[in-house]
């Protein structure tokens, strides 16, 4: 399916955000999935998921999380990301950025925003189950490899303490070999969801470190990448 891919901004409050977008070539209307970056930012892995979903016939966006504190591609150590910009990001300006993204989709005219996902990766994938607790309109969620049992840097709350607001079904993929996401912890949040009656499903590869979908890092693993982006598609076209 030919896509088309640009850098759009998204008016978000107090400034313009930028944001990546990537949908199928016509008219539309295509379901939304929101993309939420990883803490390196909106580099070029995160636009070839976009891209991803858009060949599978999504409108896919990857909106600057950070733009109000700093460009994470810029800057070569972890260390300092995470210093200077991402624990600068609070909870309440990352989901509001997220629904502005939604109403500036929506008024394209090319998207059906009732139709809504997400997806997120790391950093991303907390701010997956964050945004299913906010959002009662998202219709699904898949979170790649994000912590669930603690607020993580700029949060000020857990996935596991919002499991009462979530509404939308959540797919979790995790590695087994995480030491930042202990095995018991998605074990817990799944528990948590079956017991309030929540939709949840949490796959756990063994021997898989975390970041194993990025392939342009070490932590890559095809099989459990390409099984996870599967079970992604799946669960999209179940829900969305």
């Amino acid at each position: 399916m030919a896509v088309n891919g640009a850098m759009i901004t998204v008016p978000a409050g107090d400034r313009e955000i930028a944001a990546f977008r990537a949908q199928p070539s016509g008219d539309g209307p295509f379901p939304l999935v929101l993309v939420v970056e990883e803490i390196f930012g909106i580099h070029n892995w995160i636009k070839a998921v976009c891209r991803r979903l858009a060949a599978a016939g999504y409108c896919a966006i990857a909106p600057d999380l950070y733009a109000r504190q700093g460009d994470p591609t810029k800057l070569g150590d972890i260390t300092a990301i995470i210093r200077d910009i991402v624990s600068k990001a609070p909870d309440r300006q990352v989901l509001s950025d997220l629904d502005a993204t939604v109403r500036a989709a929506a008024s394209s005219g090319s998207v059906d925003a009732s139709r809504l996902g997400i997806t997120g990766f790391c950093w991303g994938g907390r701010i997956v189950w964050m945004y299913a607790g906010h959002n009662p309109a998202l219709k699904a969620a898949v979170a790649w490899y994000g912590p669930v049992a603690r607020a993580y840097h700029g949060g000020d709350r857990a996935a596991q303490d919002i499991v009462a607001q979530i509404k939308a079904p959540v797919l979790g993929l995790y590695g087994g070999e995480d030491p930042g996401i202990p095995v018991e912890t998605t074990r817990a949040i799944a528990d948590a969801m079956r017991a309030a009656g929540k939709t949840a499903e949490i796959v756990t590869y063994p021997d898989t470190p975390h970041g194993f979908c990025a392939d342009y890092r070490p932590s890559y693993r095809e099989g459990p990448a390409e099984d996870g982006w599967k079970r992604m598609l799946a669960w999209f076209e179940r829900y969305l």
